[in-house]
């Protein structure tokens, strides 16, 4: 099994609130995330397939088209957006690093595995909110 990686990166927008809890409570556990005006992250996603290599091309999967697609189905959707207001798959949704993983997962499995005719499928996302913070999926 070959594992193919992509990098790309995306600026967003998001807020930690739980409507559930009081302002205080809000600010207690996610402190500035709770911020009323919002805040923003320059993220880092890394996308990771997994695949034999076709006879014909010796590719596992182009890299422009993974690029292509992931571009397309998360990037344009997230990219200088509010994740909380305008990301149709995170609509109800806390927008930590974690859900928004998962949440890309569910949008990029089906369509990477509909490309290559389910030869070639995803295997990992890591997605990087900060330089030193970061939730890594798996599909599990």
């Amino acid at each position: 099994m070959i594992y193919l990686s992509k990098e790309l990166t995306f600026c967003a927008a998001h807020q930690l609130y739980n409507p559930k809890w009081s302002k205080e409570k809000n600010e207690e556990v996610f402190e500035g995330c709770a911020h009323e005006n919002w805040h923003g992250h320059n993220y880092h996603l890394t996308v990771t397939v997994k695949g034999r290599p076709d006879e014909d091309t010796g590719m596992v999967m182009n890299f422009k088209d993974l690029k292509r697609i992931v571009k397309k189905e998360v990037i344009s959707k997230v990219d200088h957006k509010n994740l909380n207001l305008d990301v149709d798959f995170m609509k109800g949704k806390m927008t930590t690093c974690e859900v928004l993983v998962e949440a890309m997962w569910g949008v990029l499995a089906p369509k990477i595995s509909e490309f290559t005719d389910g030869r070639v499928v995803l295997h990992s996302l890591k997605l990087y909110e900060t330089n030193t913070s970061f939730a890594e999926y798996y599909g599990e």
